[in-house]
């Protein structure tokens, strides 16, 4: 089965072509772009019409890439930004008029729960396993192992919507961050129904795939070297620690990766921290794979159902 999936998310806009095998995905395509639909939607609460322009802009070109691999299926999907705007239905009529896409919206939990197993997709070697998804507008997290999803969980709180709220100097204040260092911890103070104990904790979307190109110095996205990549807490300390005293300007300098994030990495590494705190995590594994590659895997198995 070929598949085709878009995850429009509040930074980023992704495209996935996949084709399914027996469970296994191999990836045909993968694109990125970061429209940033969620632009001030933390203080607004709607996606303005800017947003709306930039997004159609991205889906028309993923939609050329879709039609020259010629899927058995095509969905589109959304996620914490379309969960809570004032606006939604005007921008899903939209988008369906313009391209023909139906936006399908998870739940907070159905998007923990895709991350987690598209996460887990390509694991060999079984065991406890703690997925973390930080996105622009809320972070997933997931436990569970090969077979069975035992936990998820959503806060509000997000790479964009963080730096939105808090970081309002480039780069952020001393007072700046402690603020949102105690906003986070009281966010992820709220997952105490998951408990985290002996755990390989996996993490997917653009933080930990940016601070796996920082820590391994690649001025060009390199998905072989990124994936799988280790980063322990105390290197990932360091690049925060530097991160706080560069303007955006200077981030985008460091690696290619940073593009359409560069204002943003300094929260998302921010909540990295303190969950990785939060869960006594030595280390986390570094993946490529996601809610898009879950969502692909859901498909394959209706189809095989």
């Amino acid at each position: 089965m070929k598949i085709a999936v878009i995850d429009i998310g509040t930074n980023t806009v992704l495209l996935l072509i996949a084709k399914i095998t027996d469970g296994i995905i191999e990836t045909l395509a993968h694109e990125q772009r970061t429209p940033r639909l969620g632009k001030n939607i933390d203080a607004e609460g709607i996606i303005g019409k800017p947003a709306f322009a930039r997004v159609l802009e991205v889906l028309k070109e993923y939609k050329k890439i879709i039609e020259e691999h010629n899927p058995d299926k095509i969905i589109t999907f959304g996620t914490s930004v379309l969960r809570e705007v004032l606006n939604k239905e005007e921008f899903l009529s939209f988008i369906k008029s313009e391209t023909g896409f139906d936006i399908e919206i998870l739940t907070s939990n159905e998007e923990a729960y895709w991350s987690y197993r598209g996460a887990v997709s390509s694991l060999k070697s079984n065991g406890n396993i703690v997925v973390i998804d930080i996105g622009g507008g809320s972070t997933e997290i997931s436990e569970g192992t090969l077979t069975e999803v035992r936990c998820t969980n959503s806060i509000n709180v997000g790479a964009v919507r963080m730096t939105e709220r808090f970081f309002k100097n480039n780069p952020p204040t001393q007072a700046e961050i402690i603020l949102a260092t105690e906003f986070i911890k009281t966010a992820i103070e709220k997952l105490g129904e998951c408990k985290f104990t002996n755990e390989k904790l996996i993490g997917v979307a653009g933080t930990p795939t940016t601070l796996a190109s920082i820590d391994l110095g690649l001025k060009d996205f390199d998905i072989n070297k990124i994936s799988g990549h280790h980063l322990k807490i105390e290197r990932i300390e360091e690049i925060f620690k530097k991160l706080c005293k560069m303007k955006a300007d200077e981030i985008r300098e460091l690696s290619n990766t940073t593009e359409g994030r560069a204002d943003i990495i300094t929260a998302g590494t921010l909540i990295l921290l303190e969950f990785m705190k939060y869960g006594k995590f030595k280390e986390i594994i570094v993946s490529e794979r996601g809610v898009r590659y879950g969502i692909a895997l859901r498909e394959w198995e209706k189809i095989k159902s």
